[in-house]
Parts: structure tokens; C-alpha cells; sequence
């Protein structure tokens, strides 16, 4: 009988100790984390690009800002721009909310979605309220600007993807643009 109260006082201990509550050091408090750097891109300006028929013009406005944290994708981008053409005594123009805004050294991409147009402007029958469009630009410190059209696509065809336009191909001719890269300000 004392071997089995024994057993049981012992097994009773053990379980006690087991399920005790155990004082735990609390982990040491952290340092609060420094607010990550943000930088900001800019793209300001206008310029009228080389265009192959000479009686008409094609001019680029800018006003595009993003910012950045971490990496080349911005965490916000914004402003405006606007293609106008000018032909055949008309002048044609589309402005653009910006919903991207890329830059890297002397480059620049810019993408938008058309928010408004002039009045009887083709689009507005040929394309899909709010299509995206892009424009891409070269902007060095010394040398020739370029700027490069995405054009839009056609209408119920998916949309150009949001950051993307094509080389900046077409000298600009008159005006000019200037370019705050983020990456220059970081590094």
C-alpha cells in the first residue's frame, strides 16, 4: 500500500511540475524599425516629336510623379498626359491619368488611361473609354531627346499592360522634358 501511495504522490508531482506555469522571459523589445526610405520620380515637360508627314504635329505634355520604396516597381504613381495631333487645320488632343510612371538613368516610361479628348476626336468612336496608352522617353544630360507612342489598342482588344511602352524612337524636335530618376537619389 505505501509503494502504490508513493507511486501515485510521485505521479501527481510529476504531473504538477508538468503543467505548472513556467515563468518565461518576455523577448527583449525591438528597436522600432526605421520608416523605409521612399523616393520620388519625376517627368515634366513638352515637346513635339519628329513625325514623318510634314504638314502635321504631334506634341507630348508631361506631368507624371512616383514613388518608391524597395526595387524599380513604383508604389505610386500619378499626374497627367496628353498626345495632341495636329492635322489638317484640326488639332486633336487626349489626356491621360497616369497610372505608372518607371525611370532608369536617362529613361522614362509613362502609362495612362484616356480620361478625356477633344471634341469629335476619333477616339472617342474607335477606342474603349478609358483605353491605356504608353509613352517612353529618353532624356539625357547632353545630347537629342526621344519620345516613342504606344498607340492604343483597338477596340474590344485587352488593353496595353499597365508600365509598358516602346523604345523611344522619334527625335523630339522642339521643347524638351526633364527627368528626376529615383534610382539617382537612392543610390
Amino acid at each position: 500500500m505505501l509503494t502504490r501511495t508513493l507511486r501515485a504522490t510521485a505521479l501527481l508531482a510529476l504531473v504538477a511540475a508538468v503543467t505548472a506555469p513556467v515563468a518565461v522571459a518576455a523577448p527583449a523589445p525591438t528597436a522600432p524599425t526605421a520608416r523605409e526610405s521612399t523616393t520620388v520620380s519625376s517627368l515634366k515637360g513638352d515637346a513635339r516629336m519628329d513625325y514623318a508627314v510634314a504638314d502635321q504635329e504631334v506634341r507630348v505634355s508631361v506631368d507624371a510623379h512616383s514613388t518608391y520604396s524597395v526595387g524599380s516597381i513604383p508604389q505610386r504613381s500619378w499626374g497627367t498626359f496628353r498626345i495632341s495631333h495636329a492635322q489638317d487645320g484640326k488639332l486633336y488632343w487626349g489626356e491621360f491619368q497616369v497610372d505608372c510612371l518607371t525611370t532608369g538613368g536617362p529613361t522614362a516610361t509613362v502609362t495612362g488611361r484616356l480620361v478625356r479628348t477633344s471634341p469629335g476626336h476619333p477616339w472617342l468612336t474607335a477606342l474603349d473609354p478609358h483605353t491605356r496608352m504608353g509613352v517612353s522617353f529618353y532624356v539625357p544630360e547632353t545630347g537629342q531627346a526621344r519620345i516613342g507612342l504606344s498607340g492604343a489598342t483597338k477596340k474590344g482588344d485587352p488593353l496595353l499592360t499597365k508600365c509598358m511602352a516602346p523604345a523611344a524612337d522619334a527625335k523630339v524636335v522642339d521643347g524638351g522634358y526633364t527627368l528626376h530618376d529615383h534610382s539617382k537619389q537612392a543610390g
